[in-house]
């Protein structure tokens, strides 16, 4: 059983849902979950929110975290976990946020990515790279397939630990 099924299979026995805040993943995330089988049961709703504007607006994102702590940051990553769970009424959120390059972005380097996760009892954000980047080695797609994969993984460690 990989992440995602994982994931669907757990939040289904639970009756607990998930909504995704995407920046990096472009919605590679959501797709990850909807293709598993019976994600309906616990798929809330997904959005891409590239821009800080939409960050705001939808995510409900503050405007002085971004100015502070920049997109790229584990504040805006938690933060955009929050967004999701709230907008889509789910027991969790899940966010992406990063830079998959090829350049680097705000003074953050290509490869740096936050996986922000917010649930009952749970607010984290974590980097899914031990060394705290991706390679620089790596093509912009491999880091955020990289990134989805650190997502998936990363939520269901913190699903498989959380209190039912």
């Amino acid at each position: 059983m990989n992440f995602a099924d994982f994931i669907v299979s757990e939040l289904t026995k639970r009756g607990e849902s998930i909504g995704i805040a995407e920046s990096i993943t472009g919605g590679h995330l959501s797709g990850a979950l909807i293709d598993i089988s019976g994600a309906s049961n616990v798929f809330a709703g997904g959005i891409v929110a590239y821009s800080n504007q939409l960050k705001i607006s939808d995510l409900n994102v503050a405007p002085e975290l971004l100015e502070q702590f920049g997109t790229v940051s584990i504040e805006v990553a938690k933060a955009m976990a929050l967004g999701a769970k709230s907008k889509f009424a789910a027991t969790w959120g899940l966010s992406t946020t990063g830079v998959a390059g090829p350049g680097p972005h705000n003074g953050r380097p290509a490869g740096t990515v936050w996986i922000g996760i917010a649930g009952p009892d749970v607010l984290t954000a974590i980097n899914p790279a031990i060394s705290g980047e991706f390679s620089s080695e790596m093509s912009r797609n491999q880091v955020r397939s990289e990134s989805v994969a650190g997502a998936l993984m990363a939520f269901a460690r913190i699903l498989s630990s959380a209190k039912i």
